[in-house]
């Protein structure tokens, strides 16, 4: 008797569909809506909609692959010099080494962000909370 492991058609693929772009989330309001709120590390404005491109299947989040941008709903707000501008931005070097660095988990706060979408006073409290961990933190090295 053969024993075999049936795979439901919303589990992830076995083999990489080579060349092969997924589809992505484009939700232009909620771009809109990430670009009205503070930093998540320091607070400022304006800010860009900084999108996440490493994968974390903890929250569901895989990887983006060369040539593809991520879905919209794994944003965070960022000031321009930690997204793109300054020498350690997040673009400037390894993603998850950045992350790691100021201490934030960017995938549970775009998820966060993402729930509360349109909400500005719950957004700024989900990010408000961020940078007194963030503090905390760096209090306490």
């Amino acid at each position: 008797m053969a024993f075999a492991i049936e795979r439901p058609d919303t589990a992830f693929p076995l083999t990489h569909t080579r060349g092969k772009k997924r589809q992505r989330q484009e939700e232009k309001n909620h771009l809109a809506f990430i670009r009205e709120l503070p930093c998540i590390i320091c607070g400022e404005m304006p800010v860009h909609a900084a999108h996440i491109r490493y994968g974390d299947m903890r929250h569901g989040k895989r990887e983006t692959g060369m040539g593809e941008k991520p879905s919209d709903c794994w944003t965070v707000p960022l000031a321009p010099r930690f997204h793109t501008d300054g020498p350690e931005a997040q673009h400037q070097g390894a993603e998850r080494a950045f992350w790691v660095r100021h201490g934030i988990d960017p995938c549970e706060v775009a998820t966060k962000l993402w729930a509360v979408s349109g909400d500005h006073d719950a957004a700024r409290m989900i990010l408000r909370a961020v940078r007194d961990r963030q503090t905390g933190m760096e209090v306490g090295r």
